[in-house]
């Protein structure tokens, strides 16, 4: 069963994200704390949004997909970007994360988007063989870039920016 994740399920979730980052080998890289994911996920303006796999026998929440919306210039459109895709391993092969991918399609068909879109570690051969089986495909004329900490603060400061309202 998928369904909708609730402020009382911010532990799990925080805890199945470390679980992730453990398997991407990146646990040290976890700093969001639980009221980060409630504020987040819940507060007045969500900046993201979780889906949970619970198994069906147990009621046990094996997995989960956080994502938010995204925009394409050149569809018009928005779309769903897949922040993180995860199932514990004891239960990978029981559709989990299939079922998962299948409720973000169907958001995106439903609500008139147009791309449902993510990215996975190379090392990943078997996130990568399963998302291919659903018919994804890489987008290898792409590099994802990414500025973050000292790096990010450095570039911020490099050249005098202006923000203001079209008049």
């Amino acid at each position: 069963m998928i369904r909708t994740a609730t402020p009382a399920d911010v532990p799990v979730l925080h805890t199945l994200i470390r679980e992730l980052a453990e398997y991407e080998r990146a646990l040290d890289e976890v700093r969001a704390t639980e009221d980060q994911l409630t504020q987040a996920l819940f507060g007045e303006h969500p900046a993201a949004h979780a889906h949970l796999a619970v198994d069906d026998t147990t009621g046990e929440v094996v997995g989960y997909a956080v994502w938010f919306p995204n925009f394409s210039t050149w569809r018009g459109v928005q779309g769903i970007y897949l922040e993180d895709l995860y199932v514990r391993p004891a239960a990978r092969g029981g559709g989990h994360g299939k079922a998962l991918l299948t409720a973000l399609a169907h958001l995106c068909v439903t609500r008139g988007y147009q791309r449902l879109e993510w990215s996975v570690l190379n090392w990943n051969t078997p996130s990568i063989a399963f998302y291919e089986s659903l018919g994804a495909r890489p987008q290898d004329e792409w590099t994802v870039y990414r500025l973050t900490d000292e790096a990010l603060v450095k570039v911020s400061r490099m050249t005098p920016h202006r923000m203001g309202t079209a008049q």
